[in-house]
């Protein structure tokens, strides 16, 4: 049903990096969601209208604020889509994770209203009546609700949606409140236990801990995220494989919405390289990087020492020394001024987020330790610097 849907009213569905493909899809998931919670809210309406069933009606009501997800949706994914102007430069893609922020907070709101109405049932407890036509109309409601939440997460995975994502799992939510009552009231009807207050207690957490994720899973790439490691090590393998280009490091990536990123790096070249040959190059990885990748990417130049045997040599010993005093450390622009009575080793020492002012003292105070039993003459000159690629 999914890919039947996709077929009919989205162009170029293979095209999930075009902007227009991607709002397609996102339209396409906003009037599902919203055809499909209507028609849900006018069936239970008019049989809770028909049956004087209260629950029902309100489970009604219900329906039609899942519709308003939906909308808000639509909203967030035409807005994102339109183009960059003189005030937004970057575009409006970060449009659709406020959308998704917004469809976090109704997602909260369910779960600190359910949390609140089942605790005053725990307190005060009421009877459940065990109702055929209405758990028929429940388990209805679940089974749309559970085609929904597959729906989003799906067409959300496939294009990288935080909205969607967000969509399907209010789904999840609902698919959880109304399968609790419909338990609730089977056990009410064979057993006479009263237990929807406890229910859907459990329930009420389980979808205010839901919202909480949505919300700082879409908050992470307004705040701006650490580089994924696969990605880090994609762009760096790739602009290391054009001749003349020694290293790579400090990569940044920008997020301006799921289509839209640019990024920094700085690239080492050999010293003695000419100038016009490694700029050109440089040109060329960035064009390529955003044909291939769809990456705006600026790259910075490092020159770095091929040439002198004693400037390798002591990069490599800093490198071992480093190295094996913590494997996450690293360093780069090495270079090596020697005078007569002293050599300034003169780079920039990369270590994780996780260390503290103390450790990172003694971390210098072991490097120059070490070096000093090496020769004596040493000294250091570091400049500290974190990582901007995620921790394992």
């Amino acid at each position: 049903m999914t890919e039947l849907l996709v077929r009919l009213f989205v162009k170029n569905k293979d095209d999930i990096h075009e902007s227009k493909v991607r709002t397609s899809y996102g339209v396409l998931a906003s009037i599902v969601g919203v055809v499909s919670n209507v028609l849900l809210f006018a069936v239970k309406l008019i049989v809770g209208m028909i049956i004087n069933s209260v629950s029902v009606m309100a489970d009604a009501f219900n329906n039609l604020s899942d519709a308003a997800s939906s909308v808000i949706s639509f909203i967030g994914v035409k807005l994102a889509e339109r183009p960059a102007d003189k005030e937004h430069p970057f575009g409006h893609g970060r449009l659709e994770y406020i959308a998704a922020l917004a469809v976090s907070f109704l997602i909260l709101q369910v779960g600190l209203t359910l949390f609140k109405s089942s605790f005053a049932k725990i307190l005060r407890p009421e009877e459940v009546i065990f109702n055929p036509v209405l758990i028929g109309i429940l388990v209805l409601s679940i089974l749309v609700k559970v085609w929904l939440m597959f729906f989003n997460r799906k067409l959300g995975k496939r294009i990288k949606s935080t909205v969607m994502l967000a969509t399907a799992a209010d789904s999840m939510g609902d698919v959880l409140v109304t399968s609790a009552t419909v338990i609730s009231a089977i056990i009410a009807g064979l057993t006479g236990w009263q237990i929807d207050g406890y229910m859907g207690l459990v329930v009420s957490i389980f979808v205010i801990l839901s919202g909480i994720g949505i919300a700082k899973d879409t908050l992470e790439p307004l705040l701006g995220q650490a580089v994924d490691r696969e990605a880090y090590k994609k762009i760096s393998d790739f602009i290391e494989s054009y001749p003349g280009i020694v290293g790579t490091h400090d990569l940044i990536i920008h997020n301006y919405g799921p289509s839209h990123r640019m990024a920094t790096i700085h690239v080492e070249v050999p010293n003695d390289i000419d100038f016009e040959e490694a700029h050109e190059t440089i040109d060329r990885i960035e064009r390529d990087i955003q044909e291939k990748m769809d990456i705006f990417l600026v790259i910075h130049m490092d020159p770095v020492e091929m040439n002198d045997l004693m400037v390798i040599e002591k990069r490599d010993l800093v490198t071992d020394i480093i190295t094996g005093l913590d494997k996450n450390a690293s360093i780069h622009d090495f270079r090596v001024v020697k005078g007569e009575y002293q050599i300034n080793l003169i780079f920039d020492l990369v270590i994780p987020f996780s260390y503290t002012k103390d450790e990172e003292q003694e971390l210098l105070a072991q490097v120059m330790e070490k070096l000093r039993e090496y020769d004596s003459k040493i000294n250091c000159v570091i400049t500290i610097e974190n990582s901007y690629i995620a921790e394992e």
